[in-house]
């Protein structure tokens, strides 16, 4: 990990909801991870991005999933808070894992495309914390579902 970053996750503890800045989705589809690519990038990333002041991080987390991969049906279950430093700069975001049973098409958001695959790309967007998400979702797979959508 990158000396500059600091990663902390808490499985279901409680942090405070105005804390949380963004979500993260662990998704997957037929036993392949979902990875997106944003159209103004060439890495790979996890599905999520920032929760709307009026939202709560599991809307949040619903939203992200259905504009990002073409989610159209699913179980999401929420993993925990995680925390991330980065130059003294701290920042919260809740981690879900989704099981998708449906694709759609993408939406006219800042994706490009998806990918499905077997692990983890070589350029990820975020080197520093995606592995450490990705395999807290990889470990949660079978567990207990939050919600079907």
């Amino acid at each position: 990990m990158n000396e500059h970053v600091k990663f902390d996750f808490f499985p279901r503890k409680h942090i405070p909801e105005r804390l949380i800045t963004f979500v993260v989705i662990g998704a997957f589809y037929k036993g392949r991870s979902i990875f997106v690519r944003h159209k103004e990038r060439e890495t790979w990333e996890l599905p999520g991005g920032h929760r709307e002041s009026h939202e709560s991080s599991f809307d949040a987390a619903v939203r992200e999933l259905k504009e990002e991969t073409g989610a159209c049906s699913f179980s999401l279950t929420f993993l925990g808070t995680y925390r991330v430093t980065i130059k003294k700069e701290t920042r919260f975001g809740r981690l879900y894992r989704a099981e998708v049973k449906e694709l759609g098409p993408l939406g006219l958001f800042e994706i490009q495309e998806i990918s499905l695959r077997e692990g983890l790309p070589e350029q990820l967007t975020y080197p520093a914390v995606q592995p450490d998400l990705y395999q807290i979702c990889q470990k949660s797979r079978g567990k207990k579902t939050d919600i079907s959508v």
